[in-house]
């Protein structure tokens, strides 16, 4: 396997979730539960002390995630090689390699506020699906709702009139 191998472009958005994710997919497949119909929603359960909002971002790159979400084949012999879903059944297989979104998704509109307990974004889909997509959506909501929450932040507390600079991209996560 080349280093390439493991490499994830935009139409590959499979592989872009936590090992556990595809683990507990093999084992819903296994167990005649992966079509099953389940939600979550992503919300925050506290803000800091002082802030009472954030600022829901995220959506875009959300909503691209889950349109473009499937596995291609590298991806599939890449994830065969580890041997650790050596004992995954076939349609566990099948599933990825036809893999497609197939979901709903509810979300507040970009830039809107929020506050604890408030979600920003709720998806209903088959649980193999909701699975997999969890973790890509918990960065992208997390890190996006972040920077826009500090920079609203930052404006309400220097004003309307102040010019405001930003130094934060070369330390970032994420462009």
């Amino acid at each position: 396997m080349n280093n390439q191998t493991l490499l994830a472009d935009p139409e590959d958005y499979g592989l872009l979730t936590d090992l556990y994710q595809l683990t507990m997919a093999a084992c819903y497949v296994g167990e005649g539960l992966d079509q099953r119909r389940a939600s979550f929603e992503l919300f925050t359960r506290h803000v800091p002390s002082g802030y009472g909002y954030l600022i829901a971002m995220g959506l875009s790159q959300a909503l691209d995630y889950l349109t473009h979400l499937h596995f291609s084949e590298a991806h599939l012999q890449a994830l065969r090689q580890t041997g650790l879903f050596d004992n995954a059944p076939n349609e566990f297989w099948e599933r990825l390699a036809q893999s497609r979104f197939t979901g709903d998704v509810w979300a507040v509109p970009e830039g809107t506020a929020v506050f604890a307990k408030e979600p920003l974004l709720r998806v209903e889909a088959p649980l193999w699906q909701a699975q997999i997509a969890e973790t890509y959506l918990l960065n992208a909501l997390n890190y996006q709702t972040l920077i826009a929450t500090r920079a609203a932040r930052l404006r309400d507390v220097a004003g309307a009139s102040a010019k405001l600079l930003e130094f934060g991209t070369r330390r970032a996560f994420s462009p």
